[in-house]
């Protein structure tokens, strides 16, 4: 990557750090904050949901009186300071959610937003393109059901990127929004194309703190490791460092890299080989039907230390959603991190 990297690294450095609510003009506090989920005070540990339809029927994480979407939300920002949204990869008009997100959560609280799925390189039903853009489009040719973002010309994804930012607003404004995470697709291989796709990405969103979870393994394999690391550090893009079922395609291994000092985004999807890439699934949680043991947990406190005192803030997500075991696992593992914080 090239181009505007050196720039936005430089004006990362002289920015000063950003407060408990994501703001960027005054400073950290020092003192611990180990309730809701935050062990140090710059790491917050969070899940990737609050609304999956199994942990709602779960009945093992929300009290029984909890039973609209907006007390979940409320009960939720009780229990962990941030949390990851799904729901914005498969729209960019989520403006007016938005605004309720950031009305019903503590002024200390983040949203770490999953970016819209075309700009992530994935394929896009038209119908869940901004309705100006999909007008423009029209219908797909035969035999082609999705757009893909080469598909666009430059006015109209100007249109998207413009709609996804605006949605970003009313989170943005409220100093609730956290990372803005680019999920690419496991087709999307190391390469200028991806490489270039990404520094746009950072371009567009200039100012806002990006980070990128890879799904294909060459991005990180021991003779691309190096450069994919160093593009990232040059666009000013955080490593989403995952933890996940290992011999697939798909399967990215842990490197506990902090490629942007401003932030390092951790996502643990859990163990289940069995599950990772079978296909028929019911729901998107079965993938990920996977409780983490104690002694599993644990091998993440040593490394989650060593990027905390790399990086301004830490975002542990526990991506393990099905029925509570994200809720159960994120809990359990601020209880060991503090812990072993103390030294019992």
């Amino acid at each position: 990557m090239h181009g505007g990297g050196a720039r936005r690294a430089l004006r990362r450095s002289l920015a000063p750090s950003c407060d408990a609510a994501g703001r960027y003009d005054t400073v950290v506090p020092a003192a611990a904050s180990p309730e809701r989920g935050r062990p140090l005070p710059n790491v917050r540990v969070g899940t990737a949901s609050w609304t999956d339809p199994s942990l709602v029927e779960s009945g093992r994480f929300y009290p029984k009186e909890v039973t609209t979407p907006e007390e979940r939300l409320r009960y939720y920002a009780t229990q962990f300071s941030f949390v990851e949204v799904d729901s914005t990869y498969y729209t960019a008009e989520f403006a007016d959610q938005a605004v309720r997100w950031a009305k019903r959560t503590p002024d200390d609280f983040l949203f770490d937003v999953k970016a819209f799925r075309l700009l992530t390189l994935h394929q896009t039903p038209p119908t869940m393109l901004p309705r100006e853009v999909r007008e423009a489009l029209g219908t797909p040719s035969a035999g082609k059901r999705n757009w893909y973002y080469r598909d666009l010309p430059d006015e109209l994804r100007d249109g998207v990127w413009s709609t996804f930012e605006g949605s970003l607003a009313p989170l943005r404004a409220a100093g609730k929004l956290g990372a803005v995470v680019f999920q690419l697709p496991p087709w999307a291989m190391p390469g200028p194309e991806a490489e270039k796709h990404l520094l746009e990405s950072a371009d567009r969103l200039d100012g806002y703190r990006l980070a990128v979870e890879f799904r294909n393994k060459y991005w990180l394999s021991d003779r691309n490791r190096r450069r994919t690391l160093a593009a990232l550090r040059e666009a000013g893009i955080a490593l989403v460092i995952v933890d996940e079922p290992q011999g697939f395609r798909s399967s990215v291994p842990p490197v506990w890299e902090v490629t942007d000092p401003a932030l390092s985004v951790v996502r643990l999807h859990g163990r289940n080989a069995e599950t990772w890439e079978k296909a028929g699934l019911k729901r998107a949680s079965d993938r990920f039907n996977y409780l983490y043991s104690t002694a599993e947990l644990r091998e993440f406190i040593a490394p989650v230390r060593k990027i905390a005192q790399e990086a301004a803030d830490v975002h542990v997500t526990f991506n393990n959603n099905y029925a509570d075991y994200a809720q159960r696992n994120a809990a359990e593992f601020v209880r060991l991190f503090e812990r072993d914080e103390r030294g019992g």
